[in-house]
């Protein structure tokens, strides 16, 4: 069987695929990666289905070493990319033989970079997902230098692209459509006209749970505490200081704190590359039927 050997992990490299959803009774939060669209075009690069497993990597610095001859695509914020020294293109399929060493460095913009690797990364399912959940405790442990990964068998065929075109991963501002949330009346009609007039930035605090967000305070018109309630990726809660967090992909099943947004599942990926220092617009949107 091929193996991923681990040489060094960055700040937070984790195994993802698409996350175990319908286990919210349990108490149990979707997980996944946080960009579902670099790590989808990631496995459609090596000709993965959709759900396989790959590598989530937080700022860079992870390296891997092949064993067996392996086929690779490396998406997302665009990290500097090298095979045994030699430079590669993100976004592309690599061929990687037997011993070589694949290497990413810090990304210029952007947050999270995802590894593919054809056959996917073939570790025991928990609740029918092979995804590092950091907050629950359940997949895979966070990868440490020494780990090594099997490799699935890998799946008929070969799509016909060598390169995929891609837009701009990252970027100093963002904005995210959003529509009023389920405990809007909570809150002024000063704070909902703030919510998407004004400016946000993205914290350090920030993790795959949630991004935290500093700027001007949304102030409440109702005070005393809520019930914990259901929650989901891209809720806008809002603590007592009035600073919001937008949960990401780790979100906690349930929360206290009341939801005066919900960021359009289309935008969570944005929200997902968007590192400390990133400057958060919110635009009024409305779901179709």
């Amino acid at each position: 069987m091929s193996v991923l050997e681990v040489l060094a992990a960055g700040p937070l490299t984790t195994v993802q695929d698409r996350g175990r959803a319908g286990h919210a009774d349990l108490g149990v939060g979707p997980s996944g990666a946080a960009d579902l669209d670099s790590h989808t075009l990631a496995n459609r690069l090596v000709a993965n289905p959709p759900g396989a497993a790959g590598l989530e990597a937080t700022l860079g610095g992870l390296r891997l070493r092949a064993h067996g001859d392996l086929t690779l695509a490396v998406t997302g914020a665009p990290a500097p990319l090298t095979v045994d020294g030699h430079t590669a293109a993100l976004n592309s399929v690599l061929h990687v033989a037997d011993g070589s060493e694949l290497a990413l460095g810090t990304p210029g913009r952007g947050l999270r970079t995802y590894v593919a690797v054809r056959g996917g990364i073939d570790v025991p399912p928990v609740l029918g997902s092979r995804s590092t959940d950091v907050l629950a405790g359940l997949g895979p442990d966070v990868l440490v230098p020494g780990t090594r990964l099997p490799v699935g068998p890998a799946p008929e065929g070969m799509p016909g692209i060598d390169l995929a075109p891609v837009g701009p991963v990252g970027a100093s501002e963002v904005v995210l459509r959003a529509e009023p949330g389920p405990r809007a009346d909570w809150f002024t009609g000063a704070a909902l006209e703030t919510l998407f007039t004004g400016a946000f930035e993205v914290t350090p605090r920030s993790d795959r749970v949630g991004a935290r967000l500093s700027g001007p305070v949304l102030e409440r018109a109702r005070e005393g505490e809520l019930p914990s309630e259901g929650m989901v990726a891209g809720a806008l809660q809002v603590p007592p200081g009035g600073e919001p967090v937008l949960f990401l992909a780790d979100h906690p099943a349930t929360g206290g704190y009341p939801v005066v947004a919900v960021v359009c599942a289309a935008d969570l990926p944005l929200a997902a590359q968007a590192r400390p220092g990133t400057r958060v617009r919110f635009a009024p949107w409305r779901r179709t039927p």
